[in-house]
């Protein structure tokens, strides 16, 4: 019995000895958990129950001035991978999604196999892609696979106002146009946010209710009429395709306030799929490009000199064809010389000599200040991204034929945006105002944050000298080389320009390359509109007057029927004269004086080897081929009927044998 009791014993110690080191191995391999890899086991616990998700707003909306949506945002799936958590050969992977997000199986193979814990396969995916790709994971009983929101812009007119709203890139960053502009104002608030999950990853019920709302994008109304810009995009898309231009621009803005109304470039592109297009297609031409403005900027020249008094309206300069300044032989755009005449008619034909040697009167120094106050030679501060500067020469520097040529609108380089806030500036009774597009600023619940005032900047000429420049310039429309870009019921101003073009690089001009323009402002009973129209680059004809200003009477045509302004002599009683606030401009010179010829005057002297184009306005197309015959030119029917029009004004001079085209209709 004793024995039995020892061996009894014996077992009981060695049972007790191996609990007590059991027990002792598990609190050491518990401090050892809890204590030593605390930290790394907490945090695999709180992976596992615990997800960390994105929460993001979209961007705030742009809208047009009347509360039309120009650029909205959506929240679309993204498709991201884990290659780690990856359950299948990513080469098969790989093979199913290829067609669906329409990448190659070799560079998807070639993501799925890296070691990362995150990668994207593609962002913000089209819904159809998202049930695709959604589909295919349950089917296949993927893991590695998975989605996000992210917010995705979406421009509903497509091409509709690129050039002002820009695009967005895949990290929901602005990076052109006003989203590159206001992209801090309209971004949505993004914000990581953390989630309770069960075993399986679903959100516990309560952390969903403790989620704090991103703060919503600011939305823009901008000053953009996008039905008046649908009129301009038309007008500019069927001039490019009859000149076959290489480029052009138009813009449209208030005078008085400053609300760009229309701008559009040409070439343009989609928005919603920037990435397809050349850079050079995005180009904002209204504001980034610099050019000679040519004629247009004898408006300025013509306000500055009556502004100075260097010269009367009324007087006489002669015209003998050319001056000599500086050793440069400066001549007429024709050619031609006109003898005697007053200077409002060097005015309405554009002469360049007279100009030339208005300029030399005012010198250097005077005009180039005068041309600063007008705002060229730096940027207006309008919102948009690229914005050109120009450039003016310095007075200090310029040689006697720079003064000269810069009267003719040479010597000078500008952008469109700032020609028109000049040429503003004299419909707005000398008073130049700060170009915007953005009007005001609204929050996520719609009140107002911000909006854009009038900013008048400072008196460029009295208001006198505004009205008198405007009566010429009425005149060059009326009477004058600026008549087809008349508007049927109104009296509108305005100035043709056409500017060789400058070189790319390498300074200089491009020969046989021109710019045309026009830039004009009306009705002139309550001046509401002034537009600027440049063609860059045509082919065939490429004067101001014949390509350019067509394209501004067809665009104010709609634009003034649209906006109710009412034809001249009419208001809610026919035959009544329209009410104005504003004290009406001096009547057209052809109600006050004897009627003005229709086209410049003929020549005194002609160039040698030229001759005088006959009229053929009414004439048949059988007629018209005769008298071109006998005249010595070269005849080019358009259309048929009688001739309406022709390429080069009657009684112009031009080289014998030169190709007249001659445009008929049907009466």
């Amino acid at each position: 019995m004793p024995r039995k009791s020892s061996v009894s014993d014996k077992k009981i110690i060695r049972y007790g000895v191996f609990l007590v080191g059991l027990i002792a191995i598990l609190a050491i391999r518990i401090a050892w958990v809890q204590v030593v890899e605390g930290k790394f086991w907490t945090e695999k616990a709180r992976d596992q129950l615990q997800e960390n998700r994105v929460l993001q707003t979209p961007r705030g909306t742009i809208y047009d001035r009347n509360g039309r949506e120009l650029a909205v945002s959506v929240m679309a799936k993204s498709l991201y991978a884990n290659p780690k958590e990856l359950n299948a050969d990513p080469a098969n992977v790989a093979e199913l999604l290829s067609p669906i997000l329409k990448r190659s199986s070799k560079e998807l193979t070639e993501l799925l196999s890296l070691k990362k814990d995150f990668i994207w396969l593609k962002r913000t995916l089209e819904s159809a892609e998202y049930q695709s790709v959604a589909a295919l994971i349950k089917d296949h009983k993927l893991k590695g696979l998975d989605f996000t929101e992210e917010s995705r812009r979406y421009y509903p007119n497509e091409s509709l106002a690129a050039h002002i709203l820009g695009f967005v890139g895949t990290d929901d960053v602005g990076l052109d146009g006003i989203e590159m502009t206001f992209d801090k104002t309209i971004k949505g608030e993004v914000r990581d946010q953390v989630v309770d999950t069960d075993s399986k990853g679903v959100p516990i019920f309560k952390s969903i209710f403790a989620f704090t709302k991103p703060k919503a994008g600011r939305s823009l109304y901008l000053t953009i009429d996008s039905k008046i810009q649908f009129m301009v995009e038309q007008s500019l898309d069927k001039a490019m395709a009859r000149t076959r231009a290489q480029a052009a621009t138009v813009i449209l803005m208030n005078p008085h306030n400053g609300e760009i109304l229309a701008m559009a470039s040409r070439p343009g592109y989609n928005p919603n799929q920037f990435y397809r297009f050349k850079d050079r297609d995005w180009k904002n031409r209204a504001i980034s490009i610099i050019y000679e403005p040519g004629s247009t900027f004898k408006a300025i020249v013509t306000a500055v000199a009556l502004q100075e008094k260097v010269v009367k309206s009324t007087d006489m300069f002669n015209d003998v064809g050319y001056v000599e300044v500086g050793g440069r032989r400066i001549k007429n755009w024709d050619g031609g010389s006109y003898g005697k005449m007053p200077f409002s008619d060097i005015v309405k034909y554009s002469i360049n000599t007279g100009f030339a040697q208005v300029a030399m009167k005012l010198g250097g120094e005077k005009l180039t200040s005068y041309a600063m106050n007008f705002g060229f030679g730096k940027t207006t501060g309008i919102e948009l991204p690229g914005e050109e500067e120009g450039m003016l020469l310095n007075p200090k520097t310029m040689q006697v034929a720079d003064v000269a040529t810069m009267g003719i609108g040479q010597s000078i380089a500008v952008t469109p945006i700032q020609l028109l806030t000049a040429v503003a500036s004299l419909a707005n009774d000398g008073q130049l105002v700060k170009p915007h597009v953005i009007k005001e600023i609204r929050d996520s619940d719609g009140l107002l944050v911000s909006y854009t005032p009038t900013q008048p900047s400072r008196q460029t000429v009295t208001a006198a000298t505004a009205r008198e420049v405007t009566s010429l310039l009425e005149k060059v429309v009326s009477d004058g080389g600026g008549k087809k870009a008349q508007i049927a019921g109104y009296r509108f101003a305005g100035k043709t320009g056409t500017a060789e073009r400058l070189r790319d690089s390498g300074g200089g001009y491009e020969p046989g390359h021109y710019i045309a323009s026009f830039i004009g402002f009306g009705p002139l009973e309550d001046i509401q509109l002034v537009g600027l129209v440049i063609i860059d680059n045509p082919t065939g004809l490429y004067y101001g007057g014949e390509i350019a200003a067509p394209v501004f009477s067809e665009i104010m045509t709609q634009v003034v029927r649209y906006m109710g302004i009412r034809p001249q002599g009419s208001s809610g009683i026919a035959g009544a004269p329209v009410k104005t606030d504003k004290p009406a401009l001096p009547a057209p010179a052809a109600q006050q004086l004897q009627p003005q010829p229709a086209a410049l005057p003929p020549p005194k002297v002609l160039p040698p080897g030229q001759i005088t184009v006959p009229n053929l306005t009414g004439k048949t197309m059988r007629q018209a081929a005769e008298m071109l015959k006998q005249a010595g030119f070269s005849f080019a029917p358009s259309g048929s009927g009688v001739a309406v029009r022709q390429s080069i004004p009657p009684n112009m001079p031009a080289q014998r044998g030169s190709e007249i085209i001659v445009y008929f209709e049907q009466r």
